[in-house]
């Protein structure tokens, strides 16, 4: 039996020599000293991005391991009075928002329920200063699924946290071409594959046959669709803050109420803000002050109301504004993507791919509008389904 070619792996990068991504990397060097602690799962993932970033950033450390209390190097720096913690959560607090840079960042790589894995097992990891951040756009870790939209790569969180510490993002773009060329690589890659693909997806019950799934039907009287739309300035601008919320539209499924209102703008305005929400600028230049739209937003959601969008962005910009709902939120792709058995896509094509329609007029303008009207055909698509299965 011949003995099969292994091929050429580039030392630095560890990727396949035909898939390495060392020359679009330039080492940056950064004030704040970045120490990654990476899940031994995560360290085996072929695209994962902490060695990017770990190579990009000169003086970085990287650190395998789950708990870390017996590990010199870490509890050392954990000890420091200079060291902080990058994970989002209760009292983080946003990176543009510090008098002063910390001295060391500790940063958590792996999956989501890896990350919480390690700092429920690391309590001083805990008791660390915190910060967190809204992505100002959405991640481009296309060739990976996130659990929520406004998760971002590993990398990328590094570099929207460095830019700003430091006020210059265009100095970290390095570690995004690199980044970026090894998606790129990895989509071309996978376009160019002709074998079977090696999973099939299981056979499973409908979607409405899941303790995961909330039951739609019993909440309709009090789900409320919101979609929210944000100012937000791409990479490498000098503009600080996070992006801030711009449009926030709603309406009362039970009773067909709506709420929409513009936010006047707290920051220069993004160059590309009124095309990417297919708004007029007057319109959002003329909007309101935040307290005043956020009191009539009390005055429209009841206290038994559930909210309900695609994805968890909305809830991000509205809690960044200090507001936040009284129930946890439900996120429509999960239903979508569990519904679809693949992971669903934009709102409006999930609407036509379970046969839905999108005739109704949009009680709110621009992307926003379009936004409820999707979610709201998409529900009414899936009861109709399940209204349609039920034994006569």
């Amino acid at each position: 039996m011949p003995v099969p070619v292994q091929r050429p792996v580039c030392n630095r990068c560890r990727r396949p020599e035909s898939a390495c991504w060392c020359a679009a990397l330039t080492p940056v060097v950064t004030a704040t000293r970045i120490v990654f602690l990476q899940h031994p799962r995560e360290a085996r993932v072929a695209i994962g991005t902490a060695r990017i970033a770990h190579l990009g950033l000169a003086g970085s450390e990287l650190h395998e391991g789950v708990e870390f209390a017996e590990h010199p190097r870490v509890a050392g720096l954990v000890a420091s009075p200079g060291t902080a913690l990058l994970f989002p959560g209760e009292g983080a607090v946003a990176p543009d928002a510090l008098e002063h840079p910390p001295e060391t960042l500790l940063v958590i790589d792996g999956t989501w329920p890896q990350a919480r894995k390690m700092m429920a097992l690391n309590p001083a990891l805990r008791a660390l200063p915190r910060i967190g951040f809204m992505p100002r756009k959405p991640g481009n870790y296309r060739i990976r699924r996130e659990p929520k939209a406004h998760c971002v790569a590993t990398v990328e969180a590094v570099v929207e946290v460095l830019a700003a510490f430091e006020g210059d993002g265009s100095r970290f773009e390095p570690l995004l071409r690199a980044f970026d060329a090894m998606v790129d690589r990895q989509l071309t890659a996978t376009a160019a594959r002709v074998e079977v693909p090696r999973r099939r997806l299981k056979t499973c019950d409908p979607w409405w046959i899941s303790d995961a799934v909330p039951d739609l039907g019993t909440l309709l009287p009090r789900l409320v669709v919101v979609a929210a739309e944000a100012n937000a300035h791409g990479r490498g601008n000098d503009v600080p803050g996070n992006p801030e919320l711009l449009q926030l539209a709603a309406t009362r499924l039970g009773t067909g109420e709506s709420f929409h209102a513009f936010l006047a703008p707290r920051r220069p305005l993004a160059a590309n803000a009124a095309r990417h929400l297919d708004l007029p600028v007057a319109s959002i230049l003329g909007g309101r002050a935040v307290d005043s739209v956020l009191a009539d937003w009390d005055r429209f959601i009841h206290p038994d109301d559930r909210l309900i969008g695609w994805g968890g962005h909305s809830w991000g910009l509205l809690g960044q504004e200090g507001w936040h709902p009284g129930q946890a939120p439900i996120d429509l792709r999960l239903i979508a993507a569990h519904r679809l058995k693949r992971r669903p896509g934009a709102s409006d094509a999930a609407v036509l791919a379970i046969g839905g329609t999108l005739d109704a007029v949009p009680a709110a303008p621009g992307r926003a509008g379009r936004s409820v009207r999707a979610v709201s055909a998409f529900i009414q698509a899936l009861l109709e389904e399940k209204r349609a299965a039920a034994p006569t």
